[in-house]
């Protein structure tokens, strides 16, 4: 079953309900700051668990106390979908046990 692409306007509207991300090109993102590496890398793994219950994964970027998250749908030929808006949503959840901010 294919997953189809939402329109500017209903990732516009989708957006609003997630303080913090934002539409980069073709990707919804956000950048989270951490208290420490060590909380940073614990997110990391956390999303990926997420992201496998879900099979549907982002691209993570690791810093020393920061991390971009980013994500689209490579089945919908790398545009936003519902699976995108579902994965930020969960992963607004656990930020801020990790301390994210």
């Amino acid at each position: 079953m294919p997953t189809e692409p939402l329109s500017q306007k209903e990732i516009e509207d989708r957006l609003r309900e997630l303080p913090g991300w934002s539409l980069e090109g073709d990707r919804i993102a956000r950048a989270f700051r951490l208290p420490t590496h060590f909380a940073a890398t614990a997110m990391v793994v956390h999303i990926a668990q997420i992201q496998d219950e879900l099979n549907h994964h982002s691209d993570l970027t690791l810093g020393y106390n920061t991390l971009d998250v980013s994500v689209n749908t490579h089945d919908a030929g790398g545009a936003v979908t519902e699976k995108d808006f579902v994965l930020a949503q969960r992963v607004e959840e656990i930020a801020a046990g990790h301390g994210a901010r």
